[in-house]
Formats: C-alpha cells, structure tokens, sequence
C-alpha cells in the first residue's frame, strides 16, 4: 500500500534517504569501474582460455555485479517511483544474488585451498562439510529473513522512498548469517596462512629455481586471499555493527554512513575482488608460461650459436 505525506516532519528522513542513495550509486559506480579496468585482463586470460569451472564462477561472479548494481541504485532513487511489488521483486533479486554469488565464492576458496594443499582428499571433504553446512544455514535464514520482510512505496513531499517492514528477530537473524560466514573465512584464511607458512619453511630443502617458483606462487596467493579477507571482515563488522540494537532502525546519519560504507564495502568485496582472486592466478600463470617461452627461445638461439661456429671453424 502505497502511503502519501507532505508532512514537514519527514525531511530528515527524506534527507537520509536522499543521502543513503549517493551511496548506493557509488558502490555501482566502483564495479562497473573495475569491470571496465579489468575488461583487457578479462579477453586475454578468461575469453581465450579454455574453458573450466573458474570460468564459469568468474563469468557469472563479475557479470551479475552490473545488474545487481543497476537494481540496488534503483530501489534507493528517490526520483523513482517503484510499487510494493516491484520493490519486494527487487529485494528477492538483491538477496537471492547475495546468496548465490557468496557460495560460488566459497567454491573459488576451496579451489585455491585444495590446490594449496596438494590436491588432499581429507583437505577437500573437511572443506565442503564446513562449506555446505554454512552455506545451506545461511540460505535458510536469508528465506526467512525475505519471506518476513514486505517492502511499502511512500511518497514523501514529491519523493519516492521505499520501506521494508520486517516480522520476528531480524537482528538475530542478520547477526546468525554474517557470523557464520565469518566463520568461514576464518577457517579459510587460517588454512591458507598455514599451508603457506608451511611451504616457506619447506624451500629450504628445494633448489634456488623450484623453491623461487613455489615461493612467489604461494605470495601471489596469500596476498589476494588476505585482501579479500580484509575486506570481508571489514563488511562483517559494519554488518555487524549496523544490526546492535543501539543502531539497527535509526535514522542517525551516522548510521547512513555506516550503511552507505557496508554498500560499497559489499560490492567491492563480491564483485571486485572475487572475480581478482582468479585473475590474479591466471595472470601470474600466463606470466610463468610467456617466461617459460622466452627463455626456451633463448636457449635455442644459444645452441644455434653453439653450434655454428665450430661448423664455421671446420669450413
């Protein structure tokens, strides 16, 4: 039901609300940014590579941020009036895709994980138990959460703002997910600070050449997996921050900052530095192999010239 004031009283929430929405067009902003900063290292490492599962997570990962961003920007214009049902259309899709894009990132971590380990069957069941057993918890709750929450047009002074009303513990519940997905990345990041730790101490034992090559693959690794754990913990704790009782509901701008901060933070963290944990590798691979390449042509210009001059000689 759509609500119609023109009481003066509602400017400050007009004003928040105006305020939240820059937010949201920067977070939008910063992904389509990335895209198009990265759309060179896309075509080169991705498009004419064959094809595998990474592929596909990346693909879908990075292709969903655009239209996630275009919604999010359109359900908080307040020049756009949009009716209840289109706005819990919209609420579904930004959750849903919440979902789906954090599991198909938690496959991309196992992937590294299981490679960082060797391939370890014990490594790769202990991974997807904990991975499906956070994963399945949080969509169950993230259904409850959509399926209790009903989203109101209101039309405030000639503004368009949309509501969402929320039924039972939403504070609870919000809290539950962010938790157990930091959980997850906990166990993650400290698997892969281990394994690292572990093969630097190990190249010791190797040669200058083998041990250089692991070495600067495990740095290419755990630096990217550190970023995005960073910015992951940083999105938890302003989750986590926005859902205390003190703050969750208020109309503080302080609590706009916070929640236009956690916008950006977010997009940053699925759609930027998601898609980065693949190219990352694959840059530093392409890297190996066009290394590889050059100094193979080197030493076949070396034997070339080894082997003409005692021919020369002879002559």
């Amino acid at each position: 039901m759509t609500v119609v004031s023109n009481d003066p009283s509602r400017w400050p929430f007009i004003n928040l609300a105006l305020f939240f929405s820059y937010w949201t067009v920067v977070a939008g902003v910063v992904v389509i940014y990335d895209w198009v900063l990265t759309l060179g290292q896309e075509i080169e490492l991705i498009w004419k590579q064959r094809w595998s599962l990474m592929t596909v997570l990346y693909l879908v990962i990075r292709y969903s941020g655009i239209p996630y961003s275009i919604v999010n920007i359109l359900g908080n214009m307040t020049l756009v009036s949009l009716t209840d049902a289109v706005s819990n259309i919209m609420n579904y899709a930004i959750n849903g895709t919440s979902v789906v894009v954090a599991a198909m990132l938690g496959v991309i971590m196992i992937a590294r994980l299981h490679a960082m380990y060797q391939r370890s069957k014990i490594m790769l069941i202990f991974l997807v138990i904990i991975f499906l057993a956070v994963n399945i918890a949080c969509g169950i709750i993230v259904a409850i959460l959509v399926k209790d929450m009903v989203g109101e047009e209101q039309i405030l002074s000639g503004t368009f703002v949309c509501t969402y009303g929320y039924e039972g513990n939403v504070q609870l519940l919000a809290s539950m997910i962010w938790t157990l997905n930091t959980v997850w990345e906990v166990v993650a990041l400290c698997l892969a600070v281990w394994v690292t730790v572990k093969h630097f101490c190990d190249l010791r034992r190797l040669g200058p050449l083998t041990g250089s090559t692991i070495g600067d693959c495990f740095r290419v690794l755990i630096k990217s997996h550190v970023f995005y754990f960073a910015s992951f913990f940083g999105v938890s704790c302003l989750q986590l921050g926005r859902d205390s009782p003190e703050l969750f509901g208020s109309n503080l701008i302080g609590t706009q900052v916070l929640q236009g901060a956690l916008q950006v933070l977010a997009g940053v963290q699925m759609f930027v530095l998601g898609p980065r944990l693949i190219l990352g590798v694959r840059e530093y691979h392409a890297k190996l192999v066009a290394d590889s390449d050059a100094e193979t042509s080197m030493n076949e210009i070396v034997f070339q010239e080894r082997v003409d001059v005692p021919t020369s000689s002879t002559v």
